[in-house]
């Protein structure tokens, strides 16, 4: 079976990647409410001592409150990489893909209901964000998604599974194989290729009036 016979084969993780992002989403919104009405805005509460805390931010810039004061901006690429995942996810067929997948389509669309729907208005609204460690930009859940999402991208490309599931490595072994496969096929075109450059001789050695006047023109 070759590797496109191979892709073929395999289910869509269209759903998969769907219910990954709708969790993220939801998950995201219902922390990002707790965080609304048990925090008080810059009020640090210790979860594992200073490690861990919790904190309430309203940032209007992209993840970790980076780009403040461009929020439509930002507005507009969550939008079009939402539209970009859910486009291109009719073609994952790789479960690990269709995880990765939607974490990242669920992450950009969790901080773009919060862009739409919380204050001061729509494009321009302010994400909340309560997630603290050291040395670090306050996030949230949709945050972490992204960057989850991001680093099994790394990984996945790496070790070259494409979205249909298949490896990058047995594409290139797929002409050997079907060689070995057809071993009466390569055969006939090798004869055909010798057939024509034969031919191709014959005409060019066709005998002329004397022994010279096949090359002297």
């Amino acid at each position: 079976m070759t590797t496109n016979e191979e892709a073929s084969v395999r289910p869509r993780r269209y759903g998969l990647l769907t219910g990954v992002a709708l969790t993220a989403v939801v998950v995201d919104f219902l922390t990002k409410e707790w965080a609304l009405s048990a925090l008080t805005r810059g009020e640090f509460v210790d979860v594992i001592g200073s490690f861990l805390q919790f904190t309430l931010v309203f940032n209007t810039g992209a993840a970790f409150s980076l780009g403040t004061g461009y929020t439509w901006v930002f507005t507009v690429i969550s939008t079009v990489v939402v539209l970009g995942i859910a486009y291109i996810g009719w073609r994952v067929r790789s479960l690990w893909w269709g995880v990765t997948l939607g974490l990242m389509m669920g992450g950009a669309a969790g901080n773009l209901v919060d862009r739409f729907f919380r204050p001061p208005g729509p494009f321009e609204g302010a994400v909340v964000d309560f997630i603290s460690v050291p040395n670090w930009p306050v996030f949230n859940v949709a945050d972490s998604c992204v960057v989850v999402g991001a680093f099994l991208v790394v990984v996945l490309t790496f070790k070259g599974i494409n979205l249909d599931g298949t490896l990058a490595s047995e594409e290139g072994e797929d002409g050997g194989s079907d060689a070995a496969a057809h071993p009466e096929q390569v055969e006939h075109r090798n004869d055909d290729e010798t057939g024509d450059g034969a031919e191709d001789d014959a005409e060019r050695g066709e005998p002329g009036d004397g022994p010279g006047e096949g090359r002297a023109q």
